[in-house]
Formats: C-alpha cells, structure tokens, sequence
C-alpha cells in the first residue's frame, strides 16, 4: 500500500501545482495528515515557488537538482521537487559519459521516460551539459581514435642453418654436432638432457607484431620441450602441459606463432629442453607480420571527433525532442592554472605524457579554443532544430565555478565574447557557487563582500544570470565545519538568513530580463545542513527547516 502527500511535506497553496490525474504517493514510511514531525512554526507555510512575485520577476525560475532516478520513481523527491519549484536539473545524469559506452553504444531508457513524463505534467527541465571534460565518454573516443588496420607484408627476419656450421661449434648454449649425416644443434646430451639453448637470437622484436617462427627437430628417443619467445611463453595448444614432443627416432617440423612480450626489445628464441633425451635441431626460420596498425593523422582525428560531436547531439536531441531548450552548453571550461599571454586564464586542455602525447581527447584540442563554443553550439543547435525543436525556444549558458575570483569571471567572459563572435549565440551564464557560512565575523564579511562582487560582475555581463549548486555550508569559530545532525537550531537560522541575503541580492542586482533563476543544490539535508527539510534519523520523515523559511520569505521580498 501506498499513502499520498498531505500536509506535511508539501502544503500546497491553492492552485500552486497542477497535475495529470496520478497522485503522487510514497511508500508507507512516510506518515501525512497531519505530520507529526513538521515543526509546527512553518506548518503555515505554502509551496515555495508560490512566494515569487511573478510579476515583478516575469523571467526568474526557480529550480532544484535532483538524480533521475528519483524523478522517475515519481515518490518523495518527484513530489517535492515539481510542488516547489519551476524545474529541475539532473546534475550529470544527461550528460554523455553517463550514456555512452566504450563502443559508442548510448542508454536513453532513463531519458525517455523522464521527457515522457515531464511533458504529461509540464514540468520544465534545465539540460545537463552537452559537453565537457568532465563526465565525457572517455572510453569511447579512445575507442573511435584507436589505430587503424593496414594491409601489411610478411618479412623474414632470420635464418639459421645449422648443417652449415662446423660440429663442435658452440651456439646459444647448444652444441653443432653431426646427426644422421647432417649437422644439427644439440640441446642436452643423453646423460644430462636438460638444458636452455637459444636456438636464433640477435633482432629486434615489437610486441604488436605477429611472429611466425618454424624449426626442424629430432630426438633418438621420447623428449618433450618448452619454448620462449622474448619473453613469452609459447605454449603447445594441443597438449594438456603445453609442451612440444618428439617421438624417438622422429623428423618433426614445428612451427608456432606468438608475440613478444610488450616492454621486450631483443628477439630471442630459447628451447628447454625436458629431462627425457636430448634434441637436435637442424635449422629455424624467424617470420613476422609487422604491426597491421597505425595512428590517426591528425585530420582524421579530428575529423572522427567532429563525427563523434554530430553523432552525441543528434541522439541526445532526438531523445529529447523538444523537451528540453535550455542546455548548460559547456561545463567548467576555464582552467585557473593555465594562463593566456594576456594574463587571463586559458581554457582546460588534456595534459601530456612525457612523449608529449595527449593523455585523454578534450573536445577543445580538437576544435581548437575559438571555435570550442561555436562548434558545440552549432551541433546542438542543428540537431535541436532537427528533431522538433523551436530555434526561438533554445537557449545556451555556459556553466562555471570559482567565479567569485574576478580573474576567473574577467577570463570566462573574454571566452564568452570570442565564442559569440565566431556565432555561438550563447545566452547566459550559470554560476556554480561553493559557498560555506563561517562564523568568524571577519571571514563571514569577506565573504558576502566577495559574493556581492560576484553579482554585481554577473549584473554588468549582459547575459541571462542563473546561480546553480545553491548549497551552503557551515563552519564554526573553530573552522570546523558543522554536519547535519550536530548543528543547533541558532547555527541552522545564520545559514538561513545567509540563504536569504543571497536570494534578495540576487532579485534586487540581477536586471529584471536577466533573472534565468537560481536553483537549489540539494532539497534535502546531506552530512552537510544544507536542506530545506531535514530527515529525521529514526522515522525517516522529512523536516522543513529554517532554510524553507528562509527561501519563502526572500521570495516574498520579506
């Protein structure tokens, strides 16, 4: 059985949601009508997104970043998520390390059951975003740019013959003696059979290349042997030990195929022999089929990453089919240790192994750090046009975080203009803010100073404003930070009235027509008292705190 939501976790205000006919409902943890657990102080308040003045802020969405899966489950976090708040945002859920595998193979389940329910109840979504370094499909550009397959020649390497050697010559560890009227290479004698002879050595081996090596050996009586090829043990696939073997008095030719080991430079071929007879071998041929790859110029690189861009967008849009048409573009694209000969920060690039290859692909060393934005721009957006979406609806942030250093705000705004003046269109900024409450009087101070900066900055950049990741945390005199289920009633309202600082100078220094929302980071508290309701340990239930308060009353302009 299942109950629905009443009173104490959502208390909607009249007309404040609407709906298709399914309620929404938890499992039977969860107690309603009333909640006992509500702290009765806020049991008046309604859902929070109905505190916003509409009017005076036509512009300004409110939302809340939760997993997909919860959205899919459709129970608490759903509930609370779409009663509170104008959208969601699913983190990097939508993003394409999540969907796509190592063989390029993409998941869009979870995707296609959000778009269809998020249409059947008009719930609007923010896009995850649509590249970045973070959380890209890693595997499978590995995959696309891995060397290609040639046509290649076998080559002779090396011959021995050792009917052409003088007997009583010394050869590997071996001995040329004469056998059945031919010269053949003893290894072991009857007495002391078991011996390591180097049978052919004295070339250069790849561990990627395909060796063929063939020999001609007898024995007087039964013997069985190993065989090593430079550093691999080439074993016999139709023995169960797999060793070789000679019947006495047998001619046997072998030939056997194998690779070097990787990090082996010397070819070298040795026989162990066994402790039955001694072998006699009378001459080796050492083949090989060169590695049948090689590496992707890099026109074909760049020409498979372009493809693999084209092939991600389009089938991200036509999963999303018009759903969604506000997209973080690109994720955290500034790098604050690398620096432009401007002084300004330089975009994220893959750093170098010590042959000053690439150790991953980013998409920007591809396409070069210009034409970064207006490339991914120009994907997406043909592909959101391509697949029922109306061009005048899309609209493209770039996500960063650490903006409140005005360094790093000054340098992703000298991208920002190089970008959309190569075409890119892109329409907002979504700051990402890791922000903590301290209670040191002196760094709480700097911090608001830094954080007013901040917007003041985002206020003159001309460009839709959205403040995401919207968690605060708390540290106390000491410097320690205080977790969830420690911290005191008068701890959790400071935070609040910081949540609410933040809310109105965020609506009173953001333009009106610039206002793109603030979204929360967590409903819910985390080890951190970051939540609009807390949980309690026992029951489970979940606790509006002073952090709900705090959001409505900022709303409403309190």
């Amino acid at each position: 059985m299942k109950k629905n939501f009443r009173n104490g976790l959502l208390m909607l205000a009249a007309g404040a949601l609407a709906v298709s006919c399914a309620d929404y409902n938890v499992t039977d943890d969860f107690k309603a009508d009333p909640d006992p657990t509500v702290i009765p102080h806020y049991t008046d308040l309604g859902a929070i997104k109905s505190y916003l003045d509409r009017s005076a802020h036509p512009n300004m969405s409110l939302g809340t970043q939760l997993k997909l899966k919860d959205f899919n489950d459709q129970a608490l976090y759903h509930a609370a998520a779409i009663a509170n708040f104008d959208d969601v945002f699913f983190g990097s859920d939508l993003m394409a390390g999540k969907i796509i595998n190592g063989k390029g193979s993409m998941n869009f389940i979870s995707m296609n059951t959000m778009v269809s329910h998020a249409k059947e109840i008009g719930a609007k979504v923010y896009g995850s975003p649509i590249v970045g370094n973070s959380n890209q499909p890693d595997d499978w550009f590995k995959y696309l740019t891995s060397p290609i397959e040639i046509i290649v020649d076998f080559i002779d390497e090396k011959s021995v013959d050792f009917s052409q050697m003088e007997a009583g010559t010394s050869y590997g560890g071996g001995t040329v003696v004469a056998k059945d009227g031919k010269n053949c290479l003893r290894i072991g004698t009857d007495r002391n059979p078991k011996a390591d002879v180097n049978i052919v050595d004295g070339f250069t081996v790849n561990h990627l290349s395909k060796y063929t090596i063939s020999f001609v050996a007898k024995a007087d009586k039964n013997a069985s042997f190993n065989i090593t090829f430079s550093g691999t043990d080439v074993m016999n696939p139709q023995s169960t030990d797999g060793k070789y073997s000679i019947k006495a008095g047998g001619r046997v030719k072998f030939e056997v195929e194998c690779r070097s080991a990787e990090g082996v430079k010397d070819g070298v071929l040795t026989i162990k022999n066994g402790r039955n007879a001694a072998v006699y071998v009378e001459s080796v041929d050492v083949g090989y089929y060169p590695d049948n790859h090689r590496d992707q110029t890099a026109q074909e690189v760049n020409d498979t990453i372009h493809y693999a861009l084209n092939t991600w967008c389009n089938a991200l849009m036509r999963n999303n089919a018009g759903c969604i048409n506000t997209f973080s573009l690109i994720d955290e694209p500034v790098d604050a240790k690398a620096e432009l000969e401007s002084g300004l920060y330089d975009l994220k690039h893959a750093a170098k192994d010590e042959e000053g290859k690439a150790e991953q692909i980013f998409w920007q060393d591809i396409f070069g750090s210009e034409n970064y934005g207006p490339t991914v721009a120009a994907a997406a957006r043909a592909a959101y046009q391509k697949y029922d979406g109306d061009p005048n609806d899309l609209k493209f942030f770039i996500s960063e975080i650490g903006l409140e250093e005005q360094k790093k705000y000054e340098s992703l705004m000298y991208w920002i203009g190089v970008w959309d003046a190569k075409g890119a269109k892109i329409d907002g900024i979504d700051a990402k803010l890791n922000l903590t409450y301290y209670e040191d009087a002196a760094k709480q101070q700097a911090n608001v100073e830094k954080l007013d900066n901040l917007l003041k900055n985002l206020a003159s950049a001309g460009k839709l404003i959205r403040i995401s990741n919207f968690d605060i945390k708390y540290q106390d005199a000491d410097g320690n930070y205080v977790t969830a289920k420690d911290i005191t009633d008068a701890q959790r309202q400071r935070v609040a009235d910081f949540y609410g600082y933040i809310i109105k100078s965020y609506m009173k220094l953001i333009p009106g027509d610039k206002q793109a929302g603030i979204c929360k980071g967590n409903m819910s508290d985390t080890n951190d008292p970051v939540g609009l309701w807390s949980i309690d340990t026992q029951t489970k239930d979940w606790v509006r705190t002073a952090i709900y308060e705090a959001f409505c009353k900022a709303l409403g302009g309190q």
